[in-house]
């Protein structure tokens, strides 16, 4: 597993922005802080940066190694293009204008970074349309296959951010009536990035305003928090309350679609914040907007340095009538907190900008921020542990935020995935009963008749308490030595060289019960000496010899440490494009061949190799249905203990990691359907007799963390044309 969310998917999303800090401890050696947790490969972290990290020069497989497609092109080869020229004009290579929106990108979005600001949605949106016009004046005609494969993987990418975009502006109004303060906060901002002189009396007035605003809002929620819950939404989703969403005709209670790019037939989930009935309302509105509150953005850039509009909460403020009572639900109630947060560091920023620079400036507005800020703290712990009831213990709530049908569609044609949800969700269910049949087989080979029996007794067999990384290291080197002995892919000596192990601290195992790679280290986790007696316990039956001997090879070589390291020296720039298709389905590639190689030494390393594979169709079938509406977080732990055979504690931190924000909703399906693709063509490739597994394996790795359907088309002589969509409906070749 790769630690990532490969999440570039949500743009901007507030729901997936910052950092979470993990503690772990070297081998050997005292407790250190690992890389923080990425949330988009917009800004990727430590984690992902050892697969999509910048070029340097390494041992590398030769030209001999890869097919004529893989092997380089004229295209993917290094340009500099004039200062002055414009993107698309002729001379330009599809790399270079990769290279040149990446960078334009990521500087208008450091420029444009306040959240819920109108002028950030209208800049990108301009940003994106302008970019597909220049893609357009491109001749595709006279690009190579490499220039192609780059053509529709930047077409896709540039319809995908659109349409996130829109995601993004509806999960802020729909937050709007929670955050009637953002208006004044983004505009006081605004107005100090355009340089504009502030009026430090009227801007200390405004600041004050917010402490208003956040006690208003907090008494229309303590009054909708009398109000009892709706009942059709307690039945859905249990402790989270937001109304299910009606199942989409291809939802795996349904005969899936005839086409996978069929129009969704059912709405997307309803909105979570809702006012309370009053005498002058019998009736919920569809949003709770209101339109005095809705922080739609900054107005108008007023010319020069004319005063800003009276603050609305302000002197000037007549209320005539009292606002109705605010519903909020957990899922609305953390991400109005996640916004609240980012807002407070946005007036922190303004208040920094101009504190004892400009004397009267703290004369006036020192107080009120101080006080503005403390109550925004705290308006934003009341929303998180009150509402969403999330304070930080075991006995937590799992609380998530379910995307809809519609998201999840545009999110799998941005993967160039032909299947629909509820076509994955029995692909899924098929390689489930597949895993099920197989741990029979291993359980008699045992002598015992039901297979959860055979899995206790394999979950027993684990090493005593700190030579969990001496095992680590043994099973590291017999995956390589296995690999050398079939001639399987190119290992450089480099890769070889660099990697090393650090263990997981007892508090990062809450959210990461497994090994994950990290970046040129494999972290591992295990019983910790601090622990409750039952956590120990599951901690080392969790991570049992059998269990880890196929996890290692999947997080290090040949898996994601090797993956890794090619990827910083092969095409680095189409790091805009990370998938988990690819970053997980490489590793799950490798786990199904060497279990078609004999890799497995008896019947418990059968066990473990198919516990795992199991686990990986239980996350397509949990998470997708958790995103649909289907199934609550507590049905996704039923489901992991009861059919997988999880251990309780290790099926609860997968799920609060799966729902938690710090994945695509994607991220879970791309272990298995990734490696199903990665499969389907290396048994087109080599099975078919075109390439060797080495052949194969070197050119994947050169080709970038790409959809799989467009590594197929870099091997082969796929049809490429200027508006090609997903068409490789790789379970049924």
């Amino acid at each position: 597993m790769m630690r990532s969310e490969c999440n570039a998917r949500c743009g901007a999303d507030l729901d997936r922005m910052g950092a979470v800090g993990k503690h772990v401890a070297s081998v050997g050696s005292a407790k250190r802080n690992l890389p923080p947790c990425v949330r988009s490969l917009a800004g990727l972290g430590a984690v992902l940066l050892a697969l999509l990290g910048v070029p340097t020069c390494a041992t590398a497989p030769g030209k001999d190694s890869l097919s004529p497609r893989a092997a380089g092109s004229s295209d993917s080869g290094q340009f500099e293009p004039s200062p002055g020229a414009e993107p698309g004009a002729d001379g330009w290579t599809m790399r270079a204008m990769i290279e040149r929106f990446t960078e334009d990108r990521a500087a208008l979005q450091r420029f444009y970074a306040i959240p819920g600001a109108k002028a950030r949605q209208d800049r990108l949106v301009g940003f994106y349309a302008a970019w597909k016009q220049r893609l357009e004046s491109v001749d595709f005609t006279a690009l190579d296959r490499a220039g192609r494969v780059d053509y529709v993987l930047m077409r896709h990418e540039l319809d995908y951010q659109l349409a996130q975009l829109g995601h993004e502006r509806r999960k802020w109004e729909e937050c709007a009536a929670l955050l009637p303060f953002a208006e004044a906060i983004i505009e006081l901002e605004e107005r100090r990035c355009r340089l504009e002189t502030v009026d430090s009396r009227d801007a200390a007035q405004r600041v004050d305003a917010i402490l208003r605003g956040i006690k208003e809002v907090r008494e229309r929620i303590e009054e909708g928090r009398k109000k009892p819950a709706t009942p059709d939404a307690a039945a859905a989703f249990g402790t989270l309350l937001d109304p299910a969403p009606s199942p989409p005709a291809d939802s795996a209670t349904a005969p899936p679609a005839d086409s996978a790019t069929a129009p969704p037939t059912a709405p997307t989930a309803p909105p979570s914040v809702s006012t309370a009935p009053s005498a002058a309302s019998t009736a919920p509105p569809a949003v709770a907007s209101d339109a005095s509150t809705s922080p739609s953005g900054a107005a108008a850039a007023p010319p020069g340095n004319a005063p800003m509009p009276p603050p609305a909460d302000g002197p000037t403020s007549k209320e005539t009538t009292k606002k109705p009572p605010l519903s909020v639900t957990p899922v609305t109630a953390l991400r109005a907190a996640r916004f609240v947060d980012a807002l407070r560091g946005t007036l922190r920023g303004w208040f920094t900008y101009h504190d004892g620079y400009q004397p009267d400036f703290s004369w006036w507005v020192r107080r009120p921020h101080e006080d503005a800020a403390k109550a925004l703290e705290e308006y934003a712990k009341f929303l998180r542990e009150e509402i969403a009831g999330l304070k930080g213990k075991d006995e937590d709530p799992l609380v998530g935020d379910p995307i809809g049908a519609d998201a999840l569609r545009d999110d799998l044609a941005h993967e160039l995935m032909p299947y629909s949800p509820g076509e994955l969700v029995q692909i899924a269910e098929a390689q489930f009963a597949w895993c099920e049949a197989e741990m029979k087989k291993a359980a008699a080979d045992l002598k015992f008749d039901d297979w959860k029996q055979a899995l206790e007794h394999v979950k027993n067999l684990h090493v005593p308490p700190g030579e969990q990384a001496g095992l680590v290291a043994r099973q590291a080197v017999e995956a390589i030595e296995f690999i050398d002995r079939l001639d399987l892919v190119t290992v450089p000596d480099l890769c070889r060289e660099l990697w090393r192990l650090e263990m997981i601290d007892e508090r990062a195992q809450r959210q990461w019960p497994f090994a994950f790679y990290g970046g040129q280290h494999m972290a591992v986790a295990y019983a910790m000496a601090n622990m409750e007696h039952d956590k120990k316990l599951m901690a080392m039956r969790g991570n049992n010899i059998h269990f880890t001997r196929i996890v290692t090879p999947h997080e290090l070589i040949p898996g994601h440490h090797l993956q890794g390291f090619m990827a910083q020296r092969h095409r680095p720039y189409r790091r805009l494009f990370g998938t988990p298709f690819y970053v997980e389905g490489w590793a799950l590639h490798w786990e199904m061949l060497l279990w078609d190689l004999d890799y497995a030494r008896g019947p418990e390393d059968r066990i473990g190799m198919l516990f795992w594979r199991m686990h990986r169709a239980a996350r397509i079938i949990v998470s997708l249905k958790y995103h649909l509406g289907q199934m609550t977080p507590q049905e996704m732990i039923d489901f992991l203990v009861q059919r997988v055979g999880h251990e309780k504690e290790n099926a609860t931190s997968e799920v609060r990691r799966y729902i938690g924000g710090d994945y695509s909703p994607l991220y879970q399906c791309g272990y298995l359907v990734g490696g199903l693709q990665v499969r389907a063509l290396h048994r087109e490739l080599v099975g078919g007799g075109r390439m060797t597994h080495r052949q194969f394996h070197d050119a994947v790795l050169t080709l970038g963390p790409i959809p799989i359907e467009l590594v197929r088309a870099g091997l082969t002589d796929v049809p490429l044309t200027r508006n090609y969509e997903t068409c490789w409906r790789f379970m049924e070749d």
